[in-house]
């Protein structure tokens, strides 16, 4: 994907949108709807879809429905019906009274159903699940009729009806659509409409035991909300006719399906089968895990609506497929979290540093900006006392040429505090290992500065040692350690490439004492560190942050790069 492509949303379904107001074809109105399916969370791809059907629908002053396609008791629940209401809701968008159900409209489905036996346009089908996949034929060889295609309409009535009576076992019957078994579009085949299924509905309970097909009940869905505009992803393009057939051989309102590429995100996999196994195998720690695409798991990580947002606009809507770098994802994060993020200090891997010549029991002050982006965010108080802690590798014994940071007798600058210089290091005695830095300040420095204008090429983070709170870190890699994961070799599946250093846990971090107030879900920029957030984890006892982002910008690098 280049740049532009990239930057620049294409417009063909607006244009499509617009040429239908011109000809009057749906009296100028647009109403669009978001249709999930209640089998999983949502992730960044569903994302893609609901900028689209809800900002085309605000876009033309028109309107946009949530609406459920509860087709398939087996797989839904409850659970996911409020998760995806509470994503959309978090991602900006509003339904208000307009949330339905296809569920809502079984009644008037299985009387369509019955329209179409009378007419016959539909009959009842006795052959199992298997004997229709062998009769349906292949891309290059036409289907076979089902030896009950021709069955009476009184007979077809009479199965349809005491199927929905419960009298038989799942899979005895199904109800198809006669259609044509040599279209060479196998969605047109005798496709099936309803299968029998004894299984309570998270919302009609016993009262159905069979129960439509979602490309059956979608359109007469659409049909029945008065919906202008259906946008599908590309791979229900093959399944348009059918679409459009039930709504013409029905007679009733017609909307316009339109289809448009899914989003294809690298290091990612954005199939709900795919995600769920990933949840019910334990290869992650719930639908929120932040590793995952789950627009739960990317909030619990730190992202933001707005990013997310101005990631969709800006990957915008094509009809070809593509891989989009997830670099680009991670810099939107990046471009709104530097506007809006507090600039706290923590030290991840605490190296003990003690100050010599600072007096034992004096506790400083020092002024520091919550963010230079914005004056506004004001500014808040650092304590400063004789032991602090740096960060590990912010120390070397024996450095190379290039390392700037803190060394035996190297000067550095301690963030808006002071310069320190190097004069000892204490360690264990039987393995080596640096216990603590003895440095020596100079007064004069109060403040990151000096009246010789002396240069000192290192600044440090740091916090107050007899201030600090405890915190946990969890750092966060890609889930999939390849841009596709689904390339593995013969016998293996997505699984295999599994990161195993996608978390990373440093229990034993140091943060400063101003975010003991920090809510879950607040964002901070750790300074040198990365974005991070606040996880639901935390507690009074213990602050919890991931890393939503490191502070390296590769998408930015990319751009660069590509501008030579």
């Amino acid at each position: 994907m280049t740049t532009e492509e990239s930057t620049v949303p294409s417009n063909f379904i607006r244009k499509m949108v617009e040429e239908d107001n011109q000809t009057g074809k749906f009296g100028g109105q647009v109403h669009t709807r978001f249709p999930p399916e209640p089998n999983g969370y949502l992730h960044v791809g569903h994302a893609k879809a609901i900028c689209l059907d809800f900002g085309i629908a605000a876009e033309y002053g028109g309107l946009c429905n949530l609406r459920f396609d509860d087709t398939n008791p087996v797989k839904e629940e409850e659970e996911f019906v409020e998760s995806i209401q509470e994503d959309v809701r978090w991602l900006g968008f509003d339904w208000e009274d307009r949330l339905f159900y296809a569920s809502d409209y079984f009644d008037q489905l299985y009387q369509w159903a019955v329209q179409l036996i009378k007419n016959g346009k539909a009959y009842v089908d006795s052959l199992s699940a298997d004997e229709i996949r062998e009769y349906r034929g292949t891309l290059t060889e036409p289907g076979k009729e089902s030896p009950y295609r021709n069955r009476s309409i009184q007979e077809n009535l009479d199965l349809f009806e005491r199927m929905r009576a419960g009298e038989f076992e799942n899979g005895t019957h199904v109800l198809r659509a006669k259609i044509d078994m040599t279209s060479g579009n196998l969605n047109m085949r005798d496709p099936v409409m309803y299968r029998i299924l004894h299984a309570a509905h998270h919302r009609t309970g016993d009262k159905w035991c069979i129960y439509p097909m979602y490309d059956y009940a979608h359109g007469q869905s659409d049909s029945i909300e008065g919906i202008t505009h259906s946008f599908c992803t590309i791979e229900y393009e093959d399944h348009r006719p059918l679409y459009d057939w039930f709504l013409d051989e029905l007679g009733v309102y017609h909307p316009r399906q339109i289809e448009f590429a899914p989003l294809n995100l690298s290091y990612t996999v954005l199939s709900k089968r795919k995600l769920l196994r990933l949840v019910s195998e334990k290869h992650v720690n719930g639908w929120d895990d932040p590793r995952m695409p789950t627009l739960s798991g990317l909030r619990r990580r730190g992202y933001t609506p707005e990013s997310i947002r101005d990631f969709c606009e800006r990957i915008g809507v094509a009809k070809n497929e593509s891989v989009v770098d997830i670099a680009l994802l991670e810099h939107t994060l990046r471009e709104d979290l530097n506007k809006r993020a507090q600039r706290v200090m923590a030290v991840l891997r605490p190296l003990k540093v003690v100050i010599d010549n600072y007096p034992e029991d004096q506790v400083e002050e020092f002024e520091v900006i919550n963010n230079p982006e914005d004056p506004d965010m004001g500014s808040r108080k650092v304590p400063f006392s004789r032991v602090v802690y740096i960060e590990r590798e912010d120390f070397l014994e024996d450095p190379p040429k290039k390392f700037f940071r803190l060394a035996p007798g190297r000067e550095v600058r301690l963030k808006s505090a002071y310069y320190i210089t190097c004069v000892d290091v204490v360690k264990d005695e039987q393995t080596g290992q640096i216990l603590e830095v003895h440095c020596t300040y100079d007064p004069e420095s109060r403040g990151g500065g000096t009246p010789d204008k002396r240069k000192v090429r290192g600044t440090l983070h740091w916090v107050s040692a007899a201030h600090a709170l405890d915190a946990e870190v969890r750092l966060y890699d890609y889930l999939f350690s390849k841009p596709d994961p689904e390339n593995v070799e013969e016998g293996s599946d997505f699984t295999a490439n599994l990161n195993p250093d996608s978390l990373e846990s440093l229990t034993f971090c140091k943060v400063e004492p101003d975010l003991a107030k920090a809510a879950p879900g607040s964002r901070y920029q750790f300074l040198r560190q990365g974005y991070f957030a606040v996880d639901p984890d935390s507690s009074d006892e213990k602050l919890v942050f991931n890393r939503a982002v490191s502070l390296r910008d590769t998408w930015a690098k990319i751009q660069k790069t590509q501008k030579k």
